[in-house]
């Protein structure tokens, strides 16, 4: 697949990297040479040096010839316009960064669309609604349904007291037919198990099931889903203005922020949140914007450090859900290690969102999930598929993909060895990082 970057900030960057290695055919436009020269150097991709929104930088790109055309730069007005002029050359698919939820309205998807952008990737909705899942399910690490819950996935870490823990997967039947694991996060790493694999203390399962036995998961993995009312938020970033603006009456928010000017503006774009002045990583400013009354934490602060430390202080402080923005792709590991909850990645979010598009040419209803180095998508199985040719145990899937559970005229299933995939199924599909060339040829 030829692919068009415009922009590499954080995550056209991220994005260059990620499917350089993926065996696709990269050109990455900035107007920052130096940047593009360390890309260029160390990744298998062709850079150009040039401004997005001008005819001779998107000819010289080539964009006329791309399947997908993706503008990331930190301008909203860039991104736009850049697609456009990339539509018109030719761009089969085009997708904008956007800074504001007005492209994201229904009332003006039509003109979105005629202006030539075929999606819209706006990071912080993507963080908010990424946040207000985690504190709907707030014993779950991750969460991602398909169909309104006919089929869930559940990342949840085990603890030594789940009947879970020291078990063989083979020996899950034993115990319950109802779910089936479909990955395993373990010392940094997260592998597809197979059946003599056990689950141990600290794992981090990824767990397929149906919304009737979530109650059961709870119970073995020794989990309690605590409801979760009150919030208390560090940092009035972007990302906490557009949750303040999705939580409806649902959540209560209290927002922290030691920027005075800030402070007094969130009042008009936050009128149902109370506004604190004050530092965060001081324990009695915690005190005084009462966070032993709080049932959730959240720290969406610039640095990923600060983050992570005050989310420590809070469990510290007995909140039981803490949820942390890591935007530093190197300590998102090290702050799963550290229990620190649902950790946040508008790059990751980003690209997930892209990776579906790319495997998935009517991406516009399907969900994903962004992991550090998996992705979870949802895809529909195309006739004469590969997947349709034979029960799921004769096929001989790669060892780096596995397929959790499927939707089949509207109703879910798990997929179990027997299971045979027909055409116009939708199947949640589990890959590890680097399988995007092989998923795209199970699927056509």
């Amino acid at each position: 697949m030829k692919i068009v970057i415009a922009g590499a900030g954080e995550v056209g960057s991220h994005l260059a990297k990620l499917l350089s290695t993926e065996d696709q055919d990269i050109t990455l436009i900035d107007r920052d040479s130096d940047k593009l020269s360390v890309l260029d150097a160390n990744y298998n991709l062709l850079t150009v040096a040039g401004n997005p929104t001008s005819f001779a930088t998107l000819r010289e790109a080539n964009v006329g010839t791309c399947d997908l055309f993706i503008a990331v730069t930190p301008y909203e007005t860039d991104n736009t316009v850049a697609c456009a002029m990339a539509k018109s050359f030719g761009a089969k698919r085009t997708v904008a960064r956007i800074d504001s939820y007005e492209y994201m309205d229904p009332r003006n998807s039509d003109f979105v669309k005629r202006i030539g952008i075929d999606r819209v990737i706006y990071p912080e909705y993507l963080a908010a609604a990424e946040i207000i899942t985690a504190l709907r399910h707030s014993w779950a690490r991750n969460w991602f349904e398909l169909y309104d819950g006919e089929i869930i996935l559940v990342g949840v870490r085990l603890r030594s007291k789940a009947r879970f823990c020291g078990m063989q997967l083979k020996d899950l039947a034993t115990l319950s037919h109802h779910f089936h694991i479909s990955a395993i996060r373990r010392n940094h790493e997260t592998i597809i198990p197979g059946g003599f694999d056990t689950m141990q203390e600290d794992d981090i399962l990824y767990i397929t099931t149906k919304r009737e036995y979530i109650d059961e998961l709870l119970e073995l993995t020794g989990k309690v889903n605590q409801k979760i009312r009150r919030v208390l938020v560090m940092g009035g970033s972007k990302i906490a203005v557009r949750l303040a603006n999705m939580m409806e009456d649902k959540f209560r928010l209290t927002i922290i922020d030691n920027d005075l000017e800030r402070c007094r503006k969130l009042p008009q774009i936050c009128p149902d949140c109370d506004i604190i002045y004050g530092d965060g990583r001081d324990i009695d400013t915690l005190a005084d914007a009462g966070i032993d009354e709080m049932d959730a934490f959240i720290s969406l602060t610039a640095s990923s450090e600060t983050n992570i430390l005050t989310c420590l202080t809070a469990k510290e402080l007995g909140i039981k859900k803490t949820v942390a923005e890591v935007e530093n792709i190197q300590f998102i590991s090290q702050a799963e290690g550290l229990n620190i909850g649902t950790i946040i990645n508008k790059k990751l979010l980003s690209s997930s969102t892209i990776f579906q598009m790319m495997i998935d040419s009517d991406a516009s209803n399907a969900r994903c999930l962004a992991l550090a180095d998996a992705e979870v998508a949802e895809l529909e199985v195309k006739e004469g598929s590969k997947l349709t040719k034979a029960p799921v145990k004769d096929l001989r899937l790669p060892r780096d993909i596995t397929l959790g559970g499927l939707i089949r005229d509207g109703r879910g299933m798990l997929i179990s060895g027997m299971t045979r995939i027909q055409p116009g199924d939708h199947v949640l599909t589990f890959c590890l990082a680097g399988a995007i060339r092989k998923v795209e040829r199970l699927f056509s």
